[in-house]
């Protein structure tokens, strides 16, 4: 089978993997795909945690005997060691399964390449770092809570042209058009936790649930968390009063970063997105913990003193934050940008 053939069999385990966003915490989102002679046989994802992980999902779709000699694509490394539902390592091998491609090692450093060690010596070949890009970005939360020990941390916002976000006195919170707002639903699909501000809460009473029409079984409502300096009773606000108030956190005088470790370790978040004001996102920016940006930009100039970034800044023009992996788009009226945060020296300005 060819690279391209590989590429292409990974692309589809890519897509099945992509079902899982949001849903999987603390378990990465995974797809499968198993394949003889250039047909599929069968695929799977994982839909949650606890529940049957891809490669036993695709297998379970197939007659026994069914998968000896084909080869499975999945985008991570096969577990080596059992959880709740086993080993999948062990389930592949007893399968008869001729070859295993997976796109990217488990960044747990102990697990990483026994998958690899334990094919091999089963007589079952073994390819990995197929679309290894794709598949990392796929599971940037699980890696990032495996080797840094906290929350990816996605910050949205929807600014004026001028970065502004201020709105006229009784005005409703929204700056950009019903377009952007739906796809901010999807954006919300993605993370396990809204981390927004009790200035925010404050100010608009946001509901900060997932309610997009097509959000369909991606739509269990991520934990909201509210970081806030503030005594105040919280209890009329909708998110400590609707239907789902029993999973919203407040977390009073705590440093973010302590937030994110605690989000990470009781509780299994993996991604979170933030959702506020200019105050706590420049808080995020100045503790460099903002992982990814998606910024929406309305056509519209206001002025006025809100903005959509505070904090203190960058001190200089090399503490600058510059982003990769950039996709631009429109919606509606409206402009997004999202992007990965750039670690490390930003780029040369061009003079």
């Amino acid at each position: 089978m060819t690279n391209t053939e590989d590429e292409s069999w990974m692309g589809i385990a890519l897509a099945e993997a992509k079902k899982g966003l949001g849903l999987t915490s603390p378990n990465p989102a995974v797809g499968a795909v198993i394949v003889r002679d250039g047909r599929e046989l069968s695929r799977g994802w994982h839909r949650r945690c606890g529940q049957a992980h891809a490669e036993r999902e695709a297998l379970a779709a197939l007659q026994p005997g069914e998968a000896r000699g084909a080869t499975i694509f999945v985008t991570l490394e096969p577990c080596s060691t059992p959880g709740r539902t086993g080993a999948c390592c062990d389930v592949l091998i007893e399968a008869g399964l001729a070859r295993v491609v997976y796109g990217i090692r488990d960044p747990n450093p102990d697990h990483a390449g026994k998958a690899d060690e334990l094919f091999l010596a089963a007589g079952i070949a073994v390819s990995s770092g197929v679309l290894e890009k794709e598949c990392r970005h796929l599971i940037r939360g699980f890696e990032m809570t495996k080797t840094s020990g906290r929350p990816w941390v996605i910050a949205k916002t929807a600014i004026s042209l001028d970065g502004r976000i201020t709105r006229p006195p009784g005005e409703g919170q929204w700056l950009t058009g019903i377009g952007a707002r739906e796809e901010v639903q999807c954006l919300r699909c993605e993370a396990d936790a809204i981390i927004t501000s009790g200035a925010t809460v404050r100010a608009d009473d946001p509901a900060l649930t997932v309610r997009h029409s097509e959000a369909g079984e991606r739509s269990r409502q991520p934990r909201r968390v509210v970081v806030t300096r503030s005594e105040h009773d919280w209890s009329r606000y909708r998110i400590f009063s609707d239907q789902d108030a029993g999973r919203s956190l407040l977390f009073r005088d705590q440093s973010l970063y302590d937030i994110l470790r605690t989000l990470s370790d009781e509780y299994g978040i993996c991604t979170v997105l933030v959702e506020a004001g200019g105050g706590l996102l420049g808080s995020f920016q100045d503790e460099s913990l903002i992982d990814e940006w998606v910024i929406y930009l309305a056509p519209l100039v206001t002025g006025g003193p809100a903005v959509g970034l505070g904090g203190n800044g960058a001190t200089t023009l090399a503490s600058r934050t510059a982003l990769r992996d950039l996709s631009i788009h429109q919606v509606g009226p409206d402009v997004c940008a999202r992007g990965l945060v750039q670690r490390g020296k930003a780029p040369e300005l061009e003079r």
